[in-house]
């Protein structure tokens, strides 16, 4: 089936171009043409001004939809996260496990391996945060599922066999090698969750870690005579600093400090979403506390922040009204840069000949109106 996306402004190559259509075949972008070559006889879908972009890519998702991953994971949960978060532009998305029993580890990559088998859209992987991490550090993470990375860890965080595996772990709380063994294996590595030094922090970039899961949050700080985990993402020219933009997690001034230090090409943001998202619930239930949803806080009784209430496109228009960022970088945080930090970058992530039709139009507003996953439209209307 071949169809034709006009009629609106595109988000391309790092600008926002106008007169142009997509032509969509087989899943796949086939081409990107003058609006006035189009055939006539091609079907197509009218932007009727709405603005074309690349589908959003979450890579730290924890629910949606009125479920938890850890809760229950299965492809039925999957499933429905997906589907809540595509109501939102998130085309792509990486259910995420925060720190647990490594049987249920295990559950959730057979769950998502299953899930990517089954064809259900948008599945790009998992994301393990923790259990490896460091207590001092745990933030919202139940201290007693924490634990080492030994040799069943390793085997249970490196069982998928389709998709993307990103690990969040503490580098203080294994070894160099562990890391370097992780990252021989495809696993992309992120800090997170740690107390760790400059140098520890250092030393892990050096063998293969990649990434920092929400920055600033969860991590040491950036001291005077002490950079810490912070300090070391921003010195790093190569590294992935994600950021969960809500104004609530990190000061926005602290997030526009941050985005002078390096690219903004390599910040993600991410929503580090629980079940909420997507309804209308007013409280949760995570790993036996009652979480309690406060506008867009997500809070236990003790005033702890467990995840967000957010979804993607709320993270890119607070990158643009909190941080001062033009639309199409905010747009490219939320899509080219995750794609680019999964290491998809060949098949997603940008609107490019030969790459999946993972789309979204939005409105002069930033608001999400439909979105295509491998080229099949669904509207965000409730």
């Amino acid at each position: 089936m071949r169809l034709a996306i006009h009629n609106g402004p595109m988000a391309i190559d790092g600008g926002i171009v106008e007169g142009r259509a997509v032509i969509v075949e087989q899943g796949r972008i086939a081409a990107i043409v003058d609006a006035a070559d189009l055939p006539g006889d091609i079907p197509r879908h009218d932007l009727d001004g709405l603005m074309l972009a690349p589908g959003f890519i979450d890579t730290q998702v924890n629910g949606g939809g009125g479920v938890l991953f850890n809760d229950a994971p299965t492809v039925e949960t999957i499933a429905t996260i997906a589907a809540a978060h595509r109501r939102f532009g998130t085309t792509g998305l990486f259910p995420t496990l925060i720190s647990d029993d490594l049987a249920v580890v295990r559950a959730g990559v057979a769950a998502v391996d299953a899930a990517i088998l089954a064809g259900v859209p948008g599945i790009l992987g998992i994301h393990i945060e923790g259990p490896f991490l460091n207590a001092e550090r745990r933030g919202i993470h139940d201290a007693a599922r924490l634990r080492e990375l030994d040799e069943d860890g390793m085997a249970t965080v490196t069982g998928l066999r389709h998709g993307r595996t990103l690990l969040t772990l503490a580098p203080e709380m294994t070894t160099s090698r562990m890391i370097a063994r992780l990252a021989a294996a495809g696993i992309v590595v992120a800090a997170g969750h740690t107390a760790a030094t400059y140098a520890e922090a250092r030393q892990a970039l050096d063998h293969g870690l990649t990434g920092f899961t929400h920055l600033f949050n969860a991590m040491s700080q950036l001291g005077n005579r002490e950079p810490g985990v912070v300090g070391a993402a921003l010195e790093d020219d190569a590294s992935w600093c994600c950021m969960i933009v809500d104004g609530h997690h990190v000061a926005p001034a602290t997030l526009k400090l941050a985005l002078r230090c390096k690219a903004a090409a390599k910040f993600v943001l991410v929503t580090d979403a629980m079940p909420s998202v997507g309804t209308d619930v007013g409280s949760f239930v995570l790993q036996g506390k009652v979480i309690t949803v406060d506008g867009d806080v997500c809070v236990d009784a003790d005033g702890t922040l467990a995840g967000a209430h957010l979804n993607m496109a709320a993270a890119v228009r607070n990158a643009v009204r909190l941080l001062s960022l033009p639309p199409v970088t905010a747009l490219e945080m939320a899509s080219t840069n995750p794609a680019a930090y999964m290491g998809l970058s060949a098949t997603r992530g940008r609107i490019a000949t030969g790459l999946q039709a993972d789309l979204v139009a939005l409105d002069p507003s930033l608001q999400v109106v439909g979105s295509w996953i491998g080229g099949d439209y669904a509207s965000s209307a409730r």
